[in-house]
């Protein structure tokens, strides 16, 4: 008997299986295996291996001198083993505010994703990890610990520490727009120009995140800075018209002649002033309506 080849999915219409239903008989196996995770890049383990072997190699070079230094004298021993333990601990140090850093953009994100999808419990827990650290957020930690539900923790947030805390950007960003206009106004070369917009620009954004409860070291600075890039076409969306004016100014010869300079300068103040409304909103923890 010869085998018979197997059926395809079989859909039956509306005026076989009655009104308002389509039924698809699929074949048993069809649903998609579940994808392994990646797990780490090999850049990263090579990173990790890098670290281990430096750090490793140095402390135990730095246990030994410590070592040889006690055989010679307890005075020279002790110093060097203080040294040595001040040493390390800086690095350590500046590792861990590198991680919190991170952890604290991940929490961000996940609030964001719990309140996405309506999950009350883990956005207060999310929400409360964010708000600790925040100095402008511990008046409305008690109420935010006792809110009833999402639509509650929402309104706090809104109205307490989210509130505050565009305000304390928006200055910020003012402040950094009215010195970076100066700088670019009184610069001798547009190469100098652009360095001191450039670090203007770097500075202003470890402000933001400072005050979003963070310390970002270069790794995490250089997620805010690709997180408010990506934010940055969503927050000058609305000041296209204001760009595109200052533009002009600066294309036109006889204008460009008068104001020199300034006008320039007008064109970096704008641009710090939206880096820092967009480094405010990777911080932040509820998107913008």
């Amino acid at each position: 008997m010869s085998e018979t080849a197997p059926r395809p999915p079989r859909i039956q219409l509306e005026e076989e299986a009655g009104p308002a239903r389509i039924d698809l008989a699929w074949q048993e196996g069809t649903e998609p295996a579940a994808l392994a995770s990646p797990g780490l890049s090999t850049l990263s383990l090579l990173a990790i291996g890098i670290a281990i072997l430096i750090l490793g190699f140095s402390a135990l070079a730095a246990g030994n001198y410590v070592a040889e230094q006690f055989a010679r004298s307890a005075w020279l021993g002790w110093l060097t083993l203080a040294l040595a333990l001040a040493g390390f601990g800086a690095i350590f140090w500046a590792a861990y505010r590198e991680f919190r850093a991170l952890f604290l953009l991940r929490e961000v994100d996940e609030a964001r994703a719990a309140f996405a999808r309506g999950d009350f419990a883990s956005a207060r827990r999310h929400v409360l990890a964010w708000a600790e650290p925040i100095p402008l957020a511990a008046p409305v930690l008690p109420a935010l610990r006792k809110a009833p539900d999402l639509a509650a923790l929402r309104a706090l947030l809104e109205s307490g520490p989210l509130a505050a805390l565009d305000a304390e950007a928006r200055a910020l960003g003012r402040r950094a727009a009215v010195q970076g206009f100066a700088a670019t106004a009184i610069s001798p070369s547009p190469a100098l120009d652009a360095l001191v917009v450039g670090w203007r620009g770097l500075r202003l954004v470890r402000q933001v995140a400072a005050l979003h409860g963070m310390r970002p070291g270069i790794a995490a600075t250089a997620s805010l800075l690709r997180r408010a890039a990506f934010d940055a076409a969503t927050v000058a969306a609305t000041e296209v018209a204001t760009d595109t004016a200052v533009r002009a100014i600066v294309s036109n010869p006889l204008v460009g002649h008068v104001v020199g300079e300034a006008a320039t300068g007008a064109v970096a103040a704008r641009r710090l002033i939206t880096l820092a409304r967009a480094t405010a909103v990777a911080c932040r923890i509820l998107p913008r309506d």
